[in-house]
């Protein structure tokens, strides 16, 4: 099995180029220059209007931030662990230490004022509302049918659960830009960062 899933994501590495050029994505890079493991390109909403927590309302053609997690990077970095505890933990890492370079991507945009916040579609969203983002369900059957048999491989190459209780239901995942300004630009980190260190001291 094992054997099985690294010729799958070698054969995914050499079409991913193909994909990113037909997608229109765009790498993210921290400021030192190092790829993060998030892609993304603007998009207009098409779906039903949905108001986040924090009272952001997203409406059908507002811009958005589409984030494209780096598949095939991350799932071999992932595939060498049996623990799924431990898989979760990597990718979450992963995903938290990118977010600080979308808001540089955000910042630098001519579209800046008119972005809404991100949003992405997965099965994998264990996690998702610690590092701010909130599932919402896809109302359409057809398209929630399509994005589940698309995304259906990445499940199977980033788990070892079987499907014994049928396949997994994608999700929309909204972060409202506020909340990725509040959280992840360089001013928040320190600042959190700075109230860390001041409760261990006190501590």
């Amino acid at each position: 099995m094992k054997r099985i899933r690294q010729l799958c994501i070698a054969g995914w590495k050499m079409i991913d180029p193909v994909y990113f050029h037909f997608t229109r994505l765009q790498y993210i890079k921290k400021k030192c220059g190092k790829e993060t493991i998030i892609r993304v390109r603007l998009t207009r909403y098409q779906g039903k209007n949905i108001v986040l927590t924090d009272g952001t309302e997203i409406r059908k053609n507002d811009i958005l931030v589409k984030v494209h997690l780096q598949n095939a990077k991350l799932l071999s970095e992932i595939m060498h662990y049996k623990n799924e505890l431990r898989k979760a933990k990597i990718v979450y890492s992963r995903v938290k230490d990118s977010l600080p370079a979308v808001v540089d991507y955000v910042q630098v945009s001519k579209h800046k004022d008119e972005i809404k916040g991100l949003i992405g579609i997965t099965t994998l969203y264990k996690g998702c509302k610690r590092l701010g983002f909130e599932p919402h369900s896809i109302i359409s059957p057809a398209y929630k049918k399509f994005k589940q048999t698309a995304l259906l491989p990445i499940y199977f190459l980033s788990t070892n659960n079987q499907l014994n209780q049928g396949l997994p239901e994608p999700m929309y995942l909204f972060m409202s830009k506020d909340t990725l300004f509040q959280k992840y630009s360089s001013a928040s980190i320190v600042g959190n960062e700075n109230k860390t260190l001041e409760s261990n001291l006190i501590n």
